[in-house]
């Protein structure tokens, strides 16, 4: 399936994956992780400049989170089957150029994309009671070794 091209209001693109759910031999639940497609989404950090990411504390804390808007429900996989929150994330967050623009810098995705996990997925709706687009929340997953 091929992405959408890029436009004024949907400048980035991002990749989405949805959790296969397998038990291991004690019966906990292990989730692996399946690239499903490229989304054209719009992503802008939630804060700004004024406020910190890094909270100084007894343990450093990353609230990476980011407000994007995407055209279709990222929840539903291109096959059409319904995904809950917690089994999706997005990754590789690029420019319409192919540029990262959010980049781990340390640990074990150094100089890979940064994986963000849903927060909130919201549809707005327009005045005659059709879907627009997606509101979403994305915020930094806490384990970024995820699928390496």
């Amino acid at each position: 399936m091929d992405c959408e091209a890029t436009d004024f209001m949907y400048p980035m693109m991002a990749d989405i994956y949805y959790a296969t759910i397998e038990q291991n031999e004690y019966g906990q639940p292990k989730k692996s992780w399946i690239y499903d497609r490229t989304i054209v989404c719009n992503a802008t950090p939630a804060g700004g400049a004024a406020t910190e990411e890094i909270k100084p504390d007894v343990f450093l804390q990353n609230n990476g989170k980011l407000i994007a808007r995407t055209k279709n429900d990222p929840r539903v996989s291109s096959q059409k089957s319904n995904n809950a929150m917690t089994n999706v994330l997005v990754t590789n967050i690029r420019n319409a150029a192919g540029q990262t623009i959010y980049q781990e810098t340390t640990g074990p995705r150094s100089g890979k994309a940064t994986i963000y996990e849903f927060g909130t997925v919201e549809p707005f709706v327009g005045p005659f009671g059709d879907i627009q687009y997606y509101k979403l929340l994305w915020r930094r997953a806490e384990t970024q070794s995820v699928g390496d």
